[in-house]
């Protein structure tokens, strides 16, 4: 084999990519030039090119399709990009200063909401739209008033004033707000129950699935499904409670969009499928790539309601990567990476579960019930090292649990391995369907997503941020 043919299929066999023909990546958008009535902006938190790559592959061998955000590109229906990622302060961005690029349209510190490094305070995008009549919201698997839906909405200069966040959405009456996030606005708020404030001020709010179901669009909404963030979505699968309880996030984006698109000046709407980032930081393989399939789905039912529309923008990315996790050496039949779908639990779920005083033989029978593979003695002891520090009877939490020798451990079972557990500066997967994909440049860099948006729905030239 030649140099030419070795970096013709070698490197872009490496990088998870078929060898095409430039003819094959240039996408001709499915309309014209025409004005997006309806934005709806969807991020995978957190996603490394290997968490999409990994779910399009599962989705392929497993259900036998692809990935609905993969099938955009075979189908040739996208307009396709990469993204600069970095923040003001540095070149690895935090979800925060991410959001903030894409809400304020300028470039802040890591762990700021639209505060610039002198002080600026932009108008957050959501409220500029609201300002022109649009409905608007957020959902997420995360808390609502998280660094990511936040990023859309309001001004604060620290990404943790949750309690504050939570009572700044209140002023905004925005139409739709729903993920997790309960102890931000409840019983358990710092600064005392918001919700009675929110019904007296005319929103509906909803507590479980049923109650999501059963919303209509005559006020506006708030939407509380878990305590903290919502449950992984292998979690939810394997519990006949969680999934009576719980909505998913494609059940959540399906409702956002039928509370608002009957809206005469349209709507916009921000996506987020927040746990994949929570996953990844935790080397948590099922908890990665059962909650991007389940954000994909959400893709799925955005592009089937913009193609029946015709005047909807779907913008499809991610703030960040994160861990970097991908197949390494996988065996020739990839058996170990398709008993992925023997997971019921995710890490999180199952080390929760262990306890010091267990047997060896409990732990390799708790892992087979709950993870489809036997784990080998010599693991279970190089876990077991690593919960020796935790005091008995000390309850187990995301702080204390060994994820990243789990990760490491699970690595020879699935053929998956992790770069590290925190974000990476990639460029970033940026995918557009619908008016106004057209102008997508190759490449962008994050704060210029916010003139674009502002642009492509024919906002006014003084909403637009300056150079």
């Amino acid at each position: 084999m030649n140099r030419r043919s070795l970096l013709k299929g070698g490197l872009l066999t490496g990088l998870g990519l078929p060898f095409v023909g430039m003819k094959d990546v240039i996408a001709s958008p499915v309309v014209g030039r025409k004005k997006a009535k309806n934005i709806i902006m969807m991020v995978s938190d957190g996603m490394s090119i290997g968490t999409l790559n990994m779910a399009d592959i599962y989705s392929n061998r497993i259900f036998g399709k692809s990935s609905k955000w993969l099938g955009l590109y075979r189908d040739n229906k996208a307009v396709r990009a990469l993204m600069d990622t970095a923040s003001a302060s540095s070149l690895v961005t935090d979800s925060a200063a991410a959001s903030s690029s894409w809400g304020g349209g300028m470039r802040v510190r890591n762990g700021s909401l639209n505060v610039g490094m002198n002080g600026e305070k932009p108008q957050p995008i959501l409220q500029k739209f609201k300002e022109k009549g649009k409905k608007v919201g957020c959902v997420t698997t995360v808390p609502i008033t998280h660094a990511t839906p936040a990023g859309f909405c309001v001004n604060i200069d620290n990404r943790g004033g949750q309690d504050l966040i939570a009572e700044m959405y209140l002023g905004l009456k925005f139409d739709v707000m729903m993920g997790g996030g309960h102890k931000y606005f409840g019983e358990k708020r710092a600064g005392g129950n918001l919700i009675p404030k929110y019904l007296t001020q005319g929103y509906n709010v909803a507590e479980n699935r049923a109650e999501m179901l059963a919303l209509d669009k005559s006020k506006p909404v708030l939407g509380l499904f878990a305590e903290d963030g919502m449950p992984y979505e292998v979690d939810r699968l394997h519990d006949q409670e969680l999934i009576k309880s719980t909505p998913t996030l494609a059940e959540m984006t399906m409702k956002a969009i039928e509370l608002m698109k009957d809206h005469k000046d349209g709507f916009a709407l921000q996506v987020e499928g927040g746990k994949v980032d929570w996953a990844a930081h935790s080397n948590d393989l099922s908890g990665l790539i059962f909650d991007q399939l389940a954000f994909d789905e959400a893709v799925g039912k955005a592009i089937e309601f913009a193609e029946k529309d015709g005047e909807t923008l779907v913008i499809i990315t991610t703030d960040h990567g994160n861990s970097n996790p991908g197949l390494f050496y996988a065996d020739e039949a990839n058996k170990k990476f398709d008993s992925l779908q023997n997971f019921k639990r995710s890490n999180t779920w199952l080390l929760a579960q262990l306890n010091q005083s267990f047997s060896e033989q409990k732990i390799i029978d708790l892992i087979k019930e709950n993870q489809g593979f036997e784990m080998k003695s010599e693991d279970v002891k190089s876990l077991l090292v690593h919960f020796k520090d935790i005091v008995p009877g000390q309850l187990y939490n995301e702080s204390n649990l060994p994820f990243y020798e789990y990760g490491k451990i699970l690595g020879k079972y699935t053929d998956v391995q992790w770069a590290g557990m925190n974000h990476t500066g990639d460029y970033v997967e940026l995918t557009m369907f619908g008016p106004g994909s057209e102008n997508l440049k190759p490449f962008v860099k994050n704060y210029e997503l916010h003139n674009f948006m502002l642009k492509a729905a024919e906002m006014p030239e003084a909403f637009l941020v300056k150079a």
